[in-house]
């Protein structure tokens, strides 16, 4: 085993940044390659074996650039800056945080955050109809969120459409009070979220007023034709085949559709099919349609939030495979 020691300049105002409070990040590197960082007079030596050097140097040198670009770096950057070396991706960090899409209204950049996400992000603008599957936190209502308020600001669509079915997530919540939009609003209170957040509230109000961005439940998209709107339509799983036809057919020219949703999370009655389980099987092979499905390893939420998505896919993929087990051995 051959020793390196190699050297990246660190300034001293990026080294807080790149290095983690108490310097977590650094000793995650440390963990993770088996080398030793010593940083003196704003120079790093990096020792350790040659290849593992090398690794570590590669994702330094990634998160220096982020940092110097402006951006608050994360544990989530550093743990998918570790990934992508230790994969030897082509891409890096770097490289798809140069994709930006709009600024919230505090002033913080909205760009992808991982490779998935990027694909998805390229999707949105290169086809008419996206399907974002993928599990909680991995951006596929905001990021098309911000896609959306991107393409209004810029006239490429006259209006948005956001709607979602409006049901209970395994509760049964009985008769809600005040008028109907009161009954609909904790429904949709999602998309509200990333909209204020983006867009701002009284723009928000303003464009609402003006019919120019709509919030609403699915039911009412029967009977419409939507012409230049960019149209998101999100929690899908919660549709049903019948709901996911009416709305596909509901698109007119100049229109951009996103369709969002998480198939392991359904809150449909037991044995009913999902709507966007048969749409994406229907529409697959169809021109003009992308399906971009993000994993766990896009979550961009709490590192936790990945830790229990990827927890909860190993405990399915085993119960699934019990249950066929025990399917065979009563055949036989």
């Amino acid at each position: 085993m051959s020793l390196s020691e190699l050297m990246i300049d660190i300034p001293a105002e990026h080294e807080a940044n790149v290095f983690g409070q108490f310097d977590t990040y650094a000793k995650k590197l440390e963990r993770t390659f088996h080398v030793t960082l010593i940083a003196r007079d704003g120079n790093t030596k990096i020792v350790g074996e040659s290849a593992a050097a090398q690794k570590a140097l590669r994702v330094l040198t990634q998160l220096l650039e982020l940092s110097r670009r402006g951006n608050m770096i994360t544990e989530q950057n550093v743990d998918y800056a570790i990934s992508l070396v230790y994969e030897d991706h082509e891409e890096g960090i770097v490289e798809i945080d140069k994709e930006m899409i709009c600024h919230t209204l505090q002033g913080k950049p909205v760009k992808p955050k991982t490779l998935g996400q990027k694909k998805y992000v390229d999707a949105i603008k290169n086809e008419m109809i996206t399907f974002g599957l993928g599990p909680a936190g991995t951006g596929k209502t905001y990021l098309a969120m911000a896609m959306a308020i991107t393409s209004f600001k810029q006239n490429e669509v006259n209006r948005i459409i956001l709607t979602r079915p409006a049901i209970e997530a395994g509760e049964k919540l009985g008769f809600l009070p005040g008028d109907l939009q009161s009954k609909i609003d904790p429904y949709l209170r999602p998309l509200y979220d990333a909209l204020y957040e983006i867009m701002g509230a009284d723009s928000f109000i303003k464009n609402s007023e003006k019919g120019l961005i709509e919030v609403a439940p699915l039911a009412y998209m029967r009977g419409r034709t939507l012409d230049n709107a960019f149209i998101i339509l999100d929690e899908a799983q919660n549709t049903t085949p019948a709901q996911m036809k009416m709305f596909l057919t509901r698109i007119g020219f100049g229109s951009k559709v996103v369709i969002t949703g998480d198939s392991t999370q359904k809150d449909l009655p037991a044995g009913a099919v999902s709507g966007l389980d048969v749409a994406v099987n229907v529409v697959k092979d169809l021109e003009g349609i992308s399906i971009c499905t993000l994993t766990s390893r896009d979550v961009v939420r709490h590192p936790l939030v990945q830790k229990i998505v990827k927890a909860y896919d190993d405990y399915e993929k085993k119960s699934a495979g019990r249950t066929r087990e025990n399917s065979r051995r009563k055949r036989s």
